[in-house]
């Protein structure tokens, strides 16, 4: 059976991660709204601006209840502001921002530094077997990076070259996963393919 997969449709490349996503074997469908939350078995927190997505959580009336899924053990996947939200601890954060939470990491907030500053590099990812041959294309923009992982969770990605190098860019923890980077605007899924999978074997 089709995995159906929720894109969290407030902010973001919400169009992208949906090709992505079914490019990768799900069906995906945007998320504004509870009943919207409630049907799905998976869901995605795209790119965009963190303290802007917190605001509209608020406004839609779905922090608490998005929260509430989390801790119910909701696959989510979250890159770039979606790492953000999903992390329990943020340096860089603007005042009284709010994340989600439950995983267990702190990451610094535009860590790499503001949008001229945005960069591509290629990375080997765990969990993704010929990512070593065949390198996952990264695509920074204002990006985070994870400073410290709990004990719980799965460094997945490192950057590999320049003054960032040895920064963590993936982890994972349980059917939580997340990256810095935008893997939804190279054309490649495997990323995707990889949450798909921890989706169906979370069902």
């Amino acid at each position: 059976m089709t995995a159906t997969i929720g894109i969290l449709a407030l902010q973001g490349d919400v169009r992208e991660h949906a090709r992505a996503l079914e490019h990768a074997g799900a069906r995906a469908v945007p998320v504004r709204r509870t009943a919207e939350l409630e049907a799905v078995d998976g869901l995605v927190i795209p790119g965009g601006e963190s303290t802007t997505i917190d605001k509209l959580l608020r406004a839609f009336e779905l922090f608490e209840p998005l929260q509430q899924r989390l801790r119910e053990g909701l696959p989510t996947y979250g890159s770039c502001a979606g790492m953000i939200l999903l992390a329990d601890r943020v340096l860089g954060g603007a005042e009284g921002q709010q994340t989600l939470g439950g995983l267990d990491v702190t990451v610094r907030r535009n860590a790499f530094g503001r949008q001229v500053d945005s960069f591509e590099t290629d990375l080997a990812f765990e969990g993704i077997e010929d990512s070593v041959e065949d390198p996952l294309h990264a695509v920074f923009i204002r990006a985070p990076w994870v400073e410290e992982v709990g004990p719980e969770v799965t460094a997945l990605a490192r950057v590999e070259n320049g003054p960032a190098a040895g920064r963590i860019v993936a982890v994972r923890q349980g059917p939580l996963l997340a990256t810095s980077f935008h893997p939804e605007v190279t054309g490649d899924s495997r990323v995707h393919r990889l949450f798909v999978q921890i989706v169906r074997d979370s069902r």
